[in-house]
Parts: C-alpha cells; sequence; structure tokens
C-alpha cells in the first residue's frame, strides 16, 4: 500500500463508527486530542436524505424503506489528505469533525487518532451495546411447555 493509502475495508469500520457514535462522546474525545488539523472545507456540512432499503427476511427482494436524514461535509488538509463525514440526522458539527478525522486517519497521525478517538469510541459503543443486552437479558421469559399424562 502507497503512503496516504487505506485499506478500503479499514476506512469503512472507521467511517461507519463515527456515523454510529454518540455525537457528544465524539465532541468529548476530539476535544482532548492534539492533533494538527489545519483544513480547508470542500463542501460545508449540509443536511439532506437518503433512502433506506430494506429486504423481506433479511434476504428476499429489496423495497424502498424510508427516507433518514442525513449530514455530511468534506474537507482538504494542508498535507492534501480529503475526509468525508456522512453521519445521521441533523448534526453539523459531528459531520465535519468525523470528515476531519477521516482525513487525518490517511496520514501519518493515523495511530494517534486510532489510539485516542476510535479506539475509546469502539469501547465505549461496546460498553453500550453489552448494556442494553444486559438490560434485555434481564426481562426476558423463558417458556416451557408442561405435557400431561393423560390417557
Amino acid at each position: 500500500m502507497k503512503p496516504g493509502q487505506t485499506d478500503q475495508d479499514d476506512r469503512k469500520a472507521w467511517l461507519g463508527l463515527l456515523a454510529k457514535s454518540p455525537a457528544a462522546k465524539l465532541a468529548e474525545l476530539w476535544a482532548a486530542v492534539d492533533a494538527i488539523s489545519d483544513y480547508k472545507v470542500l463542501r460545508a456540512p449540509e443536511i439532506g436524505a437518503v433512502m433506506v432499503r430494506g429486504r423481506a427476511g433479511a434476504v428476499g427482494a429489496q423495497f424502498n424503506l424510508g427516507e433518514m436524514t442525513v449530514t455530511r461535509a468534506s474537507v482538504r488538509l494542508a498535507g492534501g489528505a480529503v475526509g468525508h463525514g456522512y453521519v445521521q440526522g441533523r448534526d453539523k458539527d459531528k459531520a465535519l469533525v468525523a470528515a476531519q478525522i477521516d482525513a487525518l486517519m490517511q496520514t501519518d497521525q493515523a495511530d494517534h487518532i486510532q489510539k485516542t478517538v476510535l479506539d475509546p469510541l469502539r469501547v465505549h459503543m461496546q460498553a453500550t451495546k453489552d448494556k442494553r443486552a444486559r438490560k434485555a437479558a434481564a426481562t426476558k421469559v423463558d417458556f416451557f411447555t408442561l405435557v400431561r399424562g393423560e390417557g
């Protein structure tokens, strides 16, 4: 891989993480980062809608489920790396931060950003998921069938 290039699967993973993360947690982690973020806005944060598609039974024919509001932004760092941020909802600041992080992840600061933003964000998201799973498990009802010996 050439310098400045990233594996598409890795980039897809961090963009997905940024898109799904809580805005407050992302802002908190980003505020604590000591990273060069001299950038030019290529596409100012703008709000729009995308069509969400579904599949019948998760494997059947696709159908249009409905529209979802998204916000997108694009930036170019002084070094030339371009970053994009797409986030659910109408959070322009979060989209701009996601774009900056995406751009920085394509530079020599990637390890620093990974350790100070993405890894803690991943841990936070997993803890939230685990807490939700524990709460759901606590309300689980086990049904069983009692067979009578009649006849």
